[in-house]
């Protein structure tokens, strides 16, 4: 028995069970801060469940970017892995999509102004330039109206918050 008890204490005196079990922890205490983060979002901008914003919304970028921040902390802590220059990478990488993606990320962001600020929304007749007609979805991207000839008319949302927006 006095030999059991010793293969178990030289187990859990190991560097590895010590570094395995606080990876499992950081690990756990992130999914749990995401989750918090996701209702937290929910609550700030009093979204239904009948869809106020399109589901792979802010929600999964915040998710994301909390999963990133435990991971790197995870590493740094328990691996001693120096993560400054992935986080460097990161933003140097965050740089040059911004510049090469302009036009999408003014639409991104068009199209949270449209959905938080409650614009527009599903129904309303509106008229955006020359195009008239009502409101059938709205998207991060772009907000989709059927015109007075059935037509579906796709409307960029960055044009939306440029242009004069006319509720009929």
């Amino acid at each position: 028995m006095e030999q059991l008890q010793n293969y178990i204490d030289a187990i859990v005196r190991t560097d590895w069970v010590t570094t395995a079990i606080s990876a499992v922890v950081i690990l756990a205490i992130t999914a749990v801060v995401a989750r918090l983060t996701r209702r937290f979002l929910g609550r700030v901008l009093a979204i239904n469940e009948e869809r106020d914003l399109p589901s792979s919304s802010i929600f999964n970028i915040a998710r994301g970017a909390v999963w990133i921040t435990g991971v790197c902390i995870m590493l740094s802590t328990c691996f001693r892995v120096d993560v400054s220059a992935a986080i460097t990478a990161l933003g140097i990488g965050g740089i040059a999509i911004s510049l090469g993606f302009q036009d999408t990320l003014s639409n991104l962001i068009g199209g949270l102004q449209v959905s938080l600020l409650r614009i527009i929304k599903p129904g309303d007749n509106i008229e955006v330039g020359s195009s008239t007609g009502v409101v059938k979805d709205i998207t991060w991207r772009h907000t989709t109206i059927r015109n007075s000839k059935g037509e579906e008319v796709i409307i960029p949302n960055s044009i939306i918050n440029k242009t004069a927006l006319t509720h009929l």
